[in-house]
């Protein structure tokens, strides 16, 4: 009879790190069981290079998927991560050590030896250090369980190399943010089209996480439908309690109506082509008027000439005068 495999799991976010990283464990005979973690800031399915097309990767790797998704909890470690943001509002540490978590908990299920990553020691400066590396393991309870086999000969010994599961010559020593090595090795593993490097989580990015502040500023606690409000349209705030988000586009116009909440207000230009605008909290008479004229300048309405906006809140629908508004006038409203 042959021995059976000894699994491991592997953390697989579509880039090309972690589909080395699995296809390398493969090659020293190891049944890789993937998991993708999918949170309201960076899934597998917003298509920014954080895992988009992931279980295509998952079925080119010929790796059993798990998919694992990190809401509430997530959005209430946002709030005051233990470890600190980086450059935007992107928590790191506090991230990696939830995915390692449930990593963790999918390696208890299969009985996994250990779970690897595609983390490159230095690649990213404040998740990828030595010192962080630690912290998460320690954070996750993974001490001495983690194997990053791309840097793995740079790194401290694990438990897995202790126990003689996997071999120190085995394992890589790729540093920094250099993909010259990567490319070289997904030319030997024969993968096509490479995908490019990804920093694919929104929270990185300075203009969504300006956004982001200012939502958890006045939200003591955001829900996802917040959230996904974030990834769209103009943001306007009115006062602590109120927003408007103004669509960009026909898709931005359909996601924003589908989004609208009971106690929401949508607003469009009545006879001219142009947003659909959402205003959520104090529906008073001044945010209105001032949300209309908003809506009414994105338009394609002469702008020397007042119009007709139509509002709905649930199902009541009504018509409300709009005018002409200078960029001085509502642009210290926007965020």
């Amino acid at each position: 009879m042959t021995e059976e495999k000894k699994k491991v799991v592997a953390l697989l976010s579509g880039g090309l790190d972690s589909r080395l990283a699995v296809k390398m464990m493969q090659n020293q005979g190891f049944d890789v069981t993937a998991v993708a973690i999918k949170t309201p800031f960076c899934d597998f399915d917003c298509g920014r290079g954080c895992g988009f097309e992931i279980r295509e990767t998952a079925d080119m790797l010929n790796v059993d998927l798990k998919t694992v998704y990190l809401g509430d909890d997530y959005i209430e470690m946002l709030k005051n991560p233990k470890y600190g943001f980086g450059s935007g509002m992107n928590p790191c540490i506090d991230c990696r050590a939830m995915m390692f978590k449930a990593g963790k908990k999918v390696m208890e299920d299969i009985g996994a030896e250990f779970i690897i990553s595609g983390e490159v020691l230095g690649q990213r400066p404040m998740s990828q250090h030595g010192p962080a590396l630690r912290t998460i393991e320690k954070e996750s309870g993974l001490e001495g369980k983690i194997v990053r086999p791309l840097s793995g000969a740079l790194l401290p010994k694990t438990k897995p190399e202790e126990d003689g599961i996997i071999r120190r010559e085995d394992l890589g020593m790729i540093r920094g943010r250099s993909r010259k090595e990567q490319l070289k090795m997904a030319e030997q593993f024969g993968f096509v089209d490479p995908p490019n490097a990804g920093g694919g989580c929104l929270l990185t990015d300075p203009r969504f996480a300006i956004r982001a502040k200012d939502l958890f500023k006045h939200t003591q606690t955001p829900t996802t439908n917040d959230i996904d409000l974030l990834k769209i349209g103009r943001h306007f705030r009115f006062d602590i309690k109120t927003k408007l988000i103004v669509g960009r586009n026909k898709d931005e116009n359909e996601m924003l109506k589908a989004l609208a909440l009971p106690n929401d207000t949508l607003f469009e230009t009545k006879d001219h082509v142009g947003p659909i605008s959402l205003l959520r909290g104090d529906g008073s008479e001044n945010n209105l008027k001032l949300a209309s004229d908003i809506t009414f300048r994105y338009s394609d309405a002469p702008k020397d000439f007042p119009g007709i906006m139509l509002i709905q809140k649930n199902d009541l629908k009504a018509e409300i005068a709009a005018s002409v508004i200078g960029e001085s006038e509502y642009l210290k409203y926007r965020i």
